[in-house]
């Protein structure tokens, strides 16, 4: 019941810190903020929630450079548990999360690595225990003309060997790509989920840093995508046009930096995304609705001026959550207990992991009334490094550091 009374106070602190982000150009000051931010949320936490908030160890298991994404093999018996890793710079790994010996896994297609690309999210087929396949996404890079142009494909392959240690990646077959490839090396997003009926692929794609491409309807960037498993379009996507096949690809448009989907245990579908210069937002994603951007947003443009809100837009998706300023939301898992519960009063919490704001965010979803999905920060965890990704497997957390020397960590309850 305390965090119901949370909510809106910490809902009240982000519209105070949002209104005054815009207000005066030439007093931004972001870190300024955020401590003040930071110093206020933590004094409403620690007065109505330091009872219940739960707090952790962490161990490192194993390092990494410039790792990415990791999901869960699944686990038979008392086996460890097995993660797969990705690293920017295009290598994949098999990692015994209990020792943290890390096989590498041959095969991987040539990544363009630079800025925000190279080897991106991998997850598993829903039917993986019979084919072993898996998706990856990554960036590539142009030929000839285009050959400094870039863009996200994502493709499905057969990971082979595990079981003589000799794993690789066999009978790749590409599935999507952003279109057109872009210059620069940005905002791609390319994460990837599966609907928790195994029926459709999720893509989030990003607007490559363009703006524009997020509200045109002739290319594929700015949007989250809705497939088959196959790489073929569902005859029910709200965007089905005749004379546009890439429209057809559409579940939602209007997006900037989509680096985290997850659906809640009742099939709701959620996204985060990377505002400007504040206005980073967590939104719940529904079937051909328009969020917004560039034309909204609760953030700034780097050069200071303002964007208008959403307040002022009410045709676009409102989301539910803005940080300003921003928590540079990396990824997302929603914590579930299975076979440990190592965290109880995470049940059913979104859990979030932060770049600039280097922390692990716990976002609460109040869904009582199902006209009026709501939802709120609850915690926020100082980690002292920048955390690319957070996973919660079977009642158990792990978090990946970002860039050189970075650990898996396992967090341990206290």
């Amino acid at each position: 019941m305390l965090k119901k009374h949370v909510a809106p106070l910490l809902a009240a602190m982000s519209l105070l810190f949002s209104t005054a982000a815009c207000s005066d150009q030439s007093i931004i000051d972001t870190n300024g903020d955020l401590a003040k931010y930071q110093e206020a949320e933590d004094s409403v936490v620690n007065e109505f929630l330091h009872a219940e908030k739960p707090t952790f160890t962490t161990k490192t298991v194993a390092t990494f450079n410039e790792p990415w994404a990791m999901t869960a093999l699944p686990r038979e018996g008392d086996e460890s548990l097995k993660l797969l890793v990705t690293q920017k710079t295009g290598e994949l790994f098999v990692v015994d999360a209990a020792t943290g010996n890390k096989t590498a896994i041959t095969g991987v297609p040539k990544v363009a690595y630079g800025g925000q690309g190279g080897l991106g999210d991998v997850i598993l087929a829903p039917d993986f225990a019979t084919s072993n396949n898996i998706y990856l996404s990554y960036v590539e890079a142009g030929t000839g003309p285009d050959s400094r142009k870039f863009g996200a494909k994502v493709i499905k392959a057969k990971l082979s060997g595990l079981d003589v240690g000799q794993p690789s990646l066999q009978a790749i077959r590409p599935i999507w790509q952003q279109t057109p490839k872009m210059k620069g090396q940005g905002h791609y997003s390319h994460r990837l989920l599966f609907s928790p009926d195994g029926r459709y692929l999720y893509i989030s794609s990003g607007e490559r840093q363009e703006k524009t491409p997020a509200q045109d309807m002739s290319v594929n960037l700015g949007k989250i995508i809705r497939l088959k498993p196959d790489g073929t379009v569902p005859a029910d996507n709200p965007f089905m046009d005749k004379n546009n096949d890439v429209s057809a690809q559409f579940w939602t448009i209007g997006h900037r930096n989509v680096l985290g989907m997850a659906f809640d245990d009742k099939g709701k579908l959620w996204a985060h995304e990377m505002g400007p210069r504040g206005g980073d937002e967590f939104n719940l994603i529904e079937k051909g609705k328009n969020y917004g951007w560039p034309l909204v947003s609760n953030g700034c443009n780097y050069t200071g001026t303002d964007i208008p809100d959403h307040d002022t837009r009410p045709d676009f998706a409102a989301p539910k959550i803005t940080w300003t300023p921003v928590v540079s939301p990396s990824s997302m898992s929603i914590y579930k207990s299975g076979k440990h519960n190592d965290f109880p009063a995470w049940q059913g919490d979104v859990l979030i992991s932060g770049l600039s704001s280097k922390a692990l965010i716990v976002v609460n979803l109040d869904d009582n009334d199902s006209d009026n999905d709501s939802a709120s920060e609850r915690y926020r965890y100082d980690m002292g490094k920048r955390i690319r990704s957070v996973l919660a497997v079977d009642g158990e957390v792990w978090l990946l550091e970002d860039g050189d020397e970075a650990r898996l960590l396992h967090l341990f309850p206290k």
